[in-house]
């Protein structure tokens, strides 16, 4: 059964051909995966940074992901809740019921290896960090979250504790959605270009279209001392040089922030990663087993 799992991986920013329910998609602000069970529908569909995986090499690519082995933030778990969306999503439409029950066992085996390895690793997502910049450096008391998907709740959640919190994005039914669950100010999507007034703004959109060009950030400079724009999307709406000295972080910059370094926590990792192949061999072997009980029941109808 495992065998039959076929898994394309894909930049981010990649425009994909229109796919039937049955194929899993997860888009992240590193990748875009597709998930299929016996055929491959993007099969023809050439790029240059295409990933093309199947069967156990692509189930242990999966896990990796999962467990946030593959994050530039290592050990992050922000993809949990990704994952955990686009599976939301993906079973209410109509599903492949082989994927599905590899899906449920990929959630199963990440939570092991999660809590056997990952536990204390105290890897810093990008939403932490971002709280760890604006609220423990700048010591501010208001910040402007830019979006409305999963990265700005998560950068709400970390945030609405410690401060005041206001929510900007062109969705205006998921604004107020979110504004009315935690507690949120609204400032109406098309009042953006008067943000240059905000000192803190955390930026969560991606797009391929720039929304804030560099005279945004000219202004900023101009009306405050202590100030930071922190840029969370992928790809970038941002078209500025500035650096962290004149009040703007990067995605980069953040992955920087939370880099391992600790020579303790690099086998820890290690450690995950070897637990990691011999579940992948053992969640292989449980699937053959169960497929042979199953054929061999119907050989006796």
């Amino acid at each position: 059964m495992l065998q039959q799992l076929i898994l394309n991986n894909f930049p981010n920013s990649t425009d994909l051909p229109n796919m039937d329910e049955s194929s899993f998609i997860l888009k992240t602000c590193q990748r875009t995966l597709v998930l299929n069970y016996k055929d491959d529908p993007l099969k023809k569909f050439n790029h240059p940074d295409k990933l093309n995986l199947q069967g156990n090499e692509a189930y242990s690519y999966l896990l990796e992901i999962i467990c946030g082995l593959k994050s530039k933030l290592i050990g992050e778990n922000e993809i949990v809740g990704q994952f955990k969306n686009s599976y939301k999503d993906y079973v209410k439409g109509n599903f492949d019921s082989g994927l599905l029950q590899i899906l449920e066992k990929l959630f199963k085996d990440a939570k092991d290896i999660r809590s056997n390895y990952l536990i204390g690793l105290s890897q810093k997502t990008y939403a932490s960090i971002a709280r760890k910049m604006i609220v423990g450096k700048f010591r501010a008391d208001h910040v402007v979250i830019l979006g409305s998907g999963q990265l700005a709740e998560d950068l709400i959640n970390q945030f609405k504790k410690k401060i005041n919190v206001s929510i900007c994005a062109r969705n205006f039914e998921k604004v107020k959605e979110l504004a009315k669950a935690h507690d949120l100010n609204i400032i109406d999507w098309e009042e953006r270009t008067l943000l240059h007034e905000e000192a803190f703004i955390v930026n969560s959109i991606g797009a391929k279209e720039v929304i804030f060009e560099h005279d945004f950030f000219i202004k900023r400079n101009e009306i405050h001392n202590d100030h930071l724009f922190i840029d969370l999307g992928s790809p970038s709406v941002v078209n500025t040089n500035f650096s962290e000295d004149k009040g703007f972080m990067s995605l980069d910059d953040i992955f920087k922030e939370g880099a391992i370094r600790e020579e303790n926590k690099r086998k820890q990792v290690d450690k995950a990663r070897m637990a990691l192949d011999d579940l992948v061999q053992r969640r292989s072997t449980l699937f053959a087993r169960k497929i042979n009980k199953l054929n061999s029941k119907s050989a006796y109808v």
